[in-house]
């Protein structure tokens, strides 16, 4: 296999399982290892993928991005321990907004059912587990659903928003970078995501490490706009402090 077909199976690889290691694409491929390593320096300087330490991941952005169902599967413990964290920061918040994705719906699990809580989210994963609870008043925001998330998107979704002011918003990126802030592949999606931004007094990212350094298509907002950020302990301290520096608390869990 020549070299631009091999990676354009690697990237489709990578894409379908979230992530791949080079042991094994180096079977599948018959390749060498050092010749799928290359193949993924390239990939990575194209931006398409992150390397890790044995693999590689994909990058998201206005060509891909990948489905909740793959995002349920990866680093799931990781994810629980920052929805956890997440949740120790609602104070004396009693309206709160929950953004679609994995990490948001883990909040939306891990907040306590006995509070009176005003939830407010475009995921109607998240408004079908919290509905059922007598202390929750959920609102879920109009719009046109997204097959690959579920949730709600467009202007409808925007004009809702524009007219509340919440305490609290959760909001996650598909990419965070010093340089181009929070990013989104989708545009409906970064149009719903600034809103909540800006009807929110406080605004908390939470995402794995991994989102870090990765830029997608559409800017929703700044990391000088976060009060905090919640990720795993993967980000190293130096990194942290250098986000912090723009303004937001980093909490590493």
């Amino acid at each position: 296999m020549q070299a631009q077909g091999r990676r354009h199976r690697i990237l489709e690889l990578v894409r379908a399982e979230g992530q791949v290691l080079v042991a094994k694409l180096a079977v599948e491929l018959a390749a060498a290892p050092e010749t799928i390593r290359r193949d993924l320096r390239v990939l990575e300087e194209h931006g398409l993928v992150r390397r890790t330490h044995g693999g590689a991941y994909p990058v998201e952005s206005a060509g891909f991005e990948s489905s909740l169902a793959v995002r349920t599967t990866r680093r799931v413990h990781d994810k629980r321990r920052i929805a956890a964290a997440a949740v120790g920061l609602l104070e004396d918040a009693e309206t709160v907004f929950i953004d679609e994705g994995f990490t948001p719906q883990l909040i939306a699990e891990a907040l306590p059912r006995d509070r009176q809580l005003t939830v407010i989210t475009a995921s109607l994963i998240t408004a079908a587990g919290l509905a059922a609870a007598p202390a929750m008043t959920v609102l879920v925001l109009g719009g046109r659903v997204r097959g690959r998330t579920l949730a709600t998107v467009d202007h409808w979704a925007g004009d809702m928003l524009a007219g509340f002011v919440i305490d609290l918003a959760f909001v996650g990126a598909n990419g965070i970078t010093r340089d181009h802030g929070l990013t989104t592949p989708d545009p409906a999606v970064a149009h719903v995501k600034s809103r909540a931004m800006r009807a929110a007094r406080r605004r908390v990212f939470v995402g794995l490490h991994t989102k870090f350094g990765a830029s997608s298509f559409c800017r929703f907002a700044d990391v000088a706009d976060l009060d905090t950020i919640v990720t795993d302990a993967h980000l190293g301290a130096a990194e942290a402090h250098r986000y912090s520096a723009l303004g937001p608390q980093v909490i590493r869990v």
